[in-house]
């Protein structure tokens, strides 16, 4: 569950991130572009694809351990 909840994340993050990069002005699927001032966007979609990439990780080797 983590891990999905972590993929989640960083694809809204780096999603985010690309789209206000590339200058794109079109209606997006990225959810901080829709609920933050524009100011925020960047920052934002940097810190949900940090914080969704450590979170796939985590989920990533609960999931070893487990195994083992």
């Amino acid at each position: 569950m983590i891990e999905i909840a972590g993929i989640l994340l960083l694809v809204q993050g780096v999603g985010g991130f690309v789209n206000r990069v590339a200058g794109s002005t079109s209606e997006s699927w990225f959810v901080q572009l829709h609920t933050l001032p524009s100011a925020w966007h960047i920052p934002a979609s940097v810190a949900m694809a940090a914080l969704g990439a450590v979170l796939a990780w985590v989920g990533a080797e609960r999931r070893k351990k487990v195994r083992e």
